[in-house]
C-alpha cells in the first residue's frame, strides 16, 4: 500500500490521540490508585494519645507504684464511681459473710495481658505478693488469711474491719501475675494496656491489650511522660507534645483558655493541700507555736491569688462537701492573735528583731517541691509573714519529696504537703495512714493518744451515722491539736487537646487512662 504525506500526516495524528488518551487513563487511574491507598492509610492509622504528669515513678510495680491503675495497666477487686460508690471491677461481685469473712467472685473472662485466665488462686498469688512487698498496704488491709477456689477468693481479716471493702480500692491493692518476671518495668496485669517500655522517671510506653475483658481499647498507643515544672508542662500541651496535661499551674492558663483547639478542666478534688509540722522538733512541740504558724497563713489570698480561684479553703483534711468534714469555718489570718501566743510560749525579740528562747532563734527549715508548683508559693508567703514576727525560716527544695521526708527526718522543721484525704468518700483511710503511729503517710511522727482511740474506734464501726460522728470527733481533734495547718482543697488542673474524645479527669485521681477514651 501506498501512504501519502496526507495519509501519513492523518495517522500520526491518530497515534498522538491514542497515546495522549492512554497516558490519561494511566493517570486517573495512578490518581485513583493513590486516593485508594491514602483512605486505606487513614482507616489503619494508629490512635495515640501522649499525657504529661507531673510525678515521676522510678517503678511501675502496681503493688509498690500508683502509677499500674492511672495508667490503665492494672486493675482492683472493685473501683469507685464518679459518686464515689464501690462499684465491681475484676470482682463482677462480693459479700461480706461475718464482720471478719468477706467472698469475692472474679469475673469470668479476665485474662492477664500474656493470656493466663485470672481466678481466686491468681488473685490470691498476687495479694500474698502484695503482703509481703508492702507493709503499709498490708498494714491497712488487715488480712489474717485467704481460701482461694474456682473464680472465687475468701478474705478473713484479724479483727472487725467494715473499711475492708473500701481499702481494696486502693492503686496498690492491684491484681497482678505475681510470678512475672522483671515487675518493676513489665508488669503483667488485667488492665486494657499493656506495657511496651518503662524508662524510669521519663516515660512509659504502652500499647491496647486487645483480649481485655471489658472490651478492646479505642486508643491503639499511649505514652506517659514526666516532668516536675509546670510551667513546661503547660508548654507541651500548647505545642502539641501532649495531649493532656495534669496538675497545671493557675497562672499558667491563660493561653490555653484562649485557644479553641484546647481546654482547661478543673475539678474540685479530694486532696488538701496544708503544712506539716515535723513533731520530733522540740520547737513545734508547743501547740501555741504550730497555732501560731496557723495564724500566718492567709487562706483567702491562696485561694484568689496562688490558685486563681481554682481550690477551696481548708479547715481540716476533708473536703467541706463531706458530711463527716466538721463544721468549723477556715481559721482567719491573724498575725497580732499569733504574736501573743508565741509570746504565751515563751518567746521575745532580741536585739536583731528575731524571736528566741532560751537565747535560741525560732529558726525552721521549710522542705517543698515543684510537683505541685503553688506549694512551692505558699512557702514563700509563709517565710515572708513569719520574717515580720520575727521568725526565720529556710526554704529548699526538693525532687522526691516522700522519700526525703522518711530518709531524712531530721533534717526538716516543716513541709508543704498534699494528701488525698478521702479518695474511696470515707475519712477513715486518712486518719489510719496520717496520725497513727505506723501511718504510712505520717512522716511528721503524729502521736496523738485521743485521736488513736477514736481511729481506732473509727475501724470497727460499720453504721454510717456512727462512723460519720467519729470522724467529726476525729476533726474536732486535729484542729485543737494543729499536727498540721490546713490551707486549701485544690482542684485538679488539667489541659486537653480537644481531639480527645470520652475522657474526663475525675476527683478520685486514679484512673486517667481507660479503654474508653478516644481521639479524632
Amino acid at each position: 500500500m501506498k501512504f501519502t504525506n496526507k495519509t501519513i500526516f492523518y495517522l500520526l495524528v491518530a497515534l498522538l490521540f491514542a497515546f495522549a488518551a492512554g497516558c490519561s487513563n494511566d493517570e486517573t487511574k495512578s490518581v485513583s490508585e493513590n486516593k485508594d491507598v491514602a483512605n486505606e492509610s487513614s482507616k489503619t492509622a494508629e490512635k495515640s494519645v501522649t499525657l504529661l504528669f507531673s510525678f515521676a515513678s522510678k517503678t511501675i510495680d502496681p503493688h509498690q507504684d500508683w502509677m499500674g491503675v492511672r495508667a490503665g495497666i492494672a486493675e482492683t477487686l472493685v473501683k469507685v464511681d464518679e459518686n464515689l460508690e464501690i462499684q465491681p471491677w475484676v470482682a463482677e461481685r462480693w459479700e461480706q459473710i461475718d464482720p471478719t469473712t468477706w467472698k469475692f467472685t472474679i469475673r469470668d473472662g479476665v485474662t492477664f495481658h500474656d493470656g493466663t485466665p485470672v481466678d481466686g488462686e491468681a488473685v490470691k498469688a498476687s495479694f500474698e505478693r502484695l503482703l509481703s512487698v508492702n507493709e503499709s498496704i498490708g498494714s491497712n488491709l488487715k488480712i489474717e488469711a485467704m481460701v482461694a477456689s474456682g473464680q472465687d477468693i475468701t478474705f478473713t481479716t484479724k479483727e472487725e474491719y467494715p473499711a475492708f471493702l473500701s481499702e481494696l480500692v486502693h492503686t496498690n491493692a492491684s491484681i497482678i501475675k505475681a510470678d512475672a518476671e522483671n515487675m518493676s518495668e513489665k508488669p503483667i496485669a488485667t488492665g486494657p494496656f499493656e506495657v511496651v517500655r518503662f524508662t524510669p522517671e521519663s516515660e512509659i510506653n504502652l500499647k491496647r491489650y486487645d483480649g481485655y475483658w471489658d472490651g478492646a481499647a479505642k486508643v491503639d498507643k499511649v505514652t506517659i511522660k514526666f516532668n516536675s515544672d509546670g510551667n513546661v508542662r503547660a508548654l507541651a500541651l500548647q505545642s502539641g507534645e501532649a495531649d493532656i496535661a495534669y496538675h497545671l499551674p493557675p497562672e499558667a492558663l491563660a493561653p490555653i483558655e484562649s485557644r479553641e483547639d484546647l481546654r482547661v478542666e478543673s475539678v474540685s478534688s479530694l486532696r488538701v493541700h496544708f503544712l506539716l509540722y515535723n513533731a520530733n522538733k522540740p520547737a513545734l512541740q508547743d501547740v501555741n507555736v504550730r497555732k501560731a504558724l496557723d495564724l500566718l497563713i492567709n487562706r483567702p489570698v491562696a485561694v484568689s491569688e496562688i490558685m486563681n480561684g481554682h481550690a477551696t479553703e481548708a479547715s481540716g483534711p476533708f473536703n467541706p462537701t463531706f458530711a463527716f468534714a466538721g463544721e468549723k469555718a477556715p481559721e482567719g489570718y491573724d498575725p497580732k492573735r499569733a504574736e501573743l501566743l508565741l509570746e504565751e510560749a515563751g518567746y521575745e525579740k532580741n536585739a536583731n528583731g528575731m524571736l528566741e528562747k532560751d537565747g535560741k532563734s525560732l529558726e525552721l527549715k521549710l522542705a517543698t517541691y515543684q510537683g505541685r508548683p503553688e506549694l512551692p508559693l505558699m512557702a514563700q508567703y509563709l517565710q515572708a509573714e513569719a520574717a515580720s514576727l520575727g521568725i526565720k525560716i529556710d526554704i529548699f527544695t526538693v525532687e522526691d519529696i516522700d522519700s526525703y521526708l522518711w530518709e531524712q527526718q531530721d533534717e526538716w522543721d516543716l513541709v508543704t504537703y498534699s494528701n488525698l484525704t478521702a479518695p474511696r468518700g470515707d475519712g477513715g483511710y486518712f486518719l489510719n495512714v496520717a496520725y497513727l503511729p505506723e501511718g504510712g503517710l505520717n512522716p511528721g511522727q503524729i502521736n496523738i493518744p485521743k485521736l488513736n482511740e477514736i481511729t481506732q474506734q473509727l475501724n470497727v464501726t460499720a453504721n454510717l451515722d456512727e462512723r460519720i460522728e467519729l470522724q467529726k470527733k476525729a476533726v474536732e481533734i486535729i484542729q485543737t491539736e494543729v499536727p498540721q495547718s490546713f490551707i486549701l482543697h485544690p482542684h485538679i488542673i488539667v489541659g486537653v487537646n480537644e481531639r480527645i474524645k470520652n475522657w474526663q479527669p475525675g476527683s478520685e485521681e486514679y484512673y486517667l487512662i481507660t479503654n474508653k477514651m478516644d481521639v479524632e
